[in-house]
């Protein structure tokens, strides 16, 4: 696993050996199991100082994952699904790549839009209609 490389996207892959996991004991279902095996996985990936990301990626990533990184910009992502250390590790590295992926994802620009003609008038009408309503709730003095 140290020489594969895990791919986020179509410009960026990362070197396992960049991730580091730590493995504690975990919550949850499993009796005394869950009690003596450390299942549950933290994945710590340094995206401050990573050498596989080029400064643009790097600033994104700051920008958008600032608050799931600590501050020493490591990125943790804490998984403790299942009773499998093995599963709970490849569960961690996906989310990771889809952590990732959206992150770098361009966000298109919003257009502003204005309401039309109709949607207006239609509004007007409708608290026209409604402040006729509470008008009509109102007592009246001149009984």
């Amino acid at each position: 696993m140290e020489n594969d490389l895990i791919v986020i996207n179509d410009n960026l892959a990362l070197p396992a050996a960049e991730l580091q996991f730590r493995f504690t004991t975990g919550g949850g279902p499993g009796g005394q199991h869950v009690n003596k095996t450390a299942t549950r996985v933290t994945l710590l990936f340094d995206v401050a100082t990573s050498p596989s990301l080029d400064e643009a990626t790097r600033a994104c990533l700051l920008d958008r994952l600032a608050s799931r990184l600590d501050r020493r910009g490591v990125l943790h992502i804490d998984v403790q699904e299942s009773r499998s250390q093995w599963q709970n590790r490849s569960t961690a590295v996906a989310r990771l790549q889809q952590l990732l992926a959206e992150a770098l994802t361009v966000q298109a620009e919003r257009r502003p839009t204005r309401p039309s003609r109709r949607a207006r008038q239609e509004r007007l009408a409708d608290k026209k209609r409604r402040g006729a309503v509470k008008q009509e709730r109102q007592r009246r003095w001149d009984d």
